[in-house]
């Protein structure tokens, strides 16, 4: 009697230890599972029809990345929202794409790399402004097929600019003398130690009228057919309007919310719903850099940037 209590013992814990095992691996097996879906559902396709891509550009346009931290979420830079757009190329579940732009403009180099990841999508696109989409934010609509602007969003800012700052007078007034060894006579141009002459604004007035040009010429072809051109070279100067003021113009197409441009951009890709199902395009800041500029080379980067006065463009 003892003997068979004691391999009925052995036997029940046996039998525990099994389904606890079993339990445990099915466990291990569902959270697996949970991180891969999380992992990739930016890139699992489900065979559900169509979606509209919802691709969301809401900061100032930048080439500068910062990866997420603890602290932060992270900026994406215009390399970074580039290669989300090119990725949606490779996607068949998705029909059509949404832009929805917040952003008062930014670089020149930035605002280029993401217009021509825009336009280079061969999928039907629609653009749609929410508060601002301002000069550089306005540039890279011109590459959708369609633009939706909120009635009080403020658009338009169509020009260039660079800033200088002269403090020679300042420097002068503490006793402050800097002295500039160049190797040629405009290699310290728009330096802040010195006043600006008359030939280095020239060329630098050149420098904007070429990048200026080269937005006209953009939302020109953009909005073919579409812009009113003598009231497109009046407001041309630089000045701000509302969505209302910038259909007038054509500068866009109609007035509305992001629904609406959802179910713009569901039509011109044939999806039939009344509300189409939408897909958020993950943008992951950080993913077009190397990871290599460390905390000690960003805070020197900013100390240089800062004395040396870099000349930097941007559509704002």
């Amino acid at each position: 009697m003892r003997l068979t209590s004691k391999l009925t013992e052995s036997n029940e814990k046996k039998d525990r230890t099994l389904l606890y095992g079993t339990i445990a691996l099915l466990a291990i097996g569902f959270f697996v599972l949970v991180g891969l879906v999380y992992l990739f559902s930016s890139s699992i396709q489900l065979p559900l029809g169509k979606c509209v891509g919802i691709v969301e550009i809401n900061q100032e346009i930048s080439t500068t990345s910062i990866p997420p931290s603890l602290f932060a979420k992270g900026i994406p830079g215009s390399e970074d929202i580039a290669l989300a757009v090119e990725s949606i190329n490779k996607r068949d579940d998705v029909g059509a794409v949404v832009f929805v732009i917040n952003s008062p403009g930014g670089s020149v180099v930035a605002t280029r790399e993401i217009y021509n990841s825009m336009k280079e999508l061969k999928k039907p696109k629609v653009s749609y402004f929410r508060e601002v989409a301002a000069s550089g934010g306005y540039y890279i609509a011109t590459a959708t097929d369609y633009i939706v602007s909120d009635p009080d969003a403020i658009t338009g800012s169509i020009g260039v600019i660079a800033t200088f700052t002269d403090l020679s007078g300042l420097l002068e007034k503490v006793g402050v003398n800097v002295t500039d060894i160049t190797s040629g006579e405009h290699k310290g141009i728009g330096s802040p130690t010195k006043q600006m002459t008359g030939k280095e604004r020239e060329i630098l007035q050149n420098l904007i009228n070429e990048v200026y040009a080269e937005f006209k010429s953009a939302v020109i072809e953009g909005r073919s057919g579409r812009l009113d051109l003598n009231k497109f070279e009046e407001i041309a100067d630089g000045r701000i309007l509302s969505g209302r003021q910038a259909k007038e113009i054509g500068l866009v197409d109609s007035l509305g919310t992001k629904k609406d441009a959802i179910k713009k951009a569901a039509a011109l890709a044939g999806i039939e719903a009344e509300n189409p199902p939408t897909c958020k395009i993950k943008v992951t800041p950080g993913s077009s850099s190397d990871g290599s500029l460390g905390f000690d080379s960003m805070l020197q980067q900013i100390f240089f940037s800062e004395q040396n006065q870099k000349v930097q463009i941007s559509y704002k």
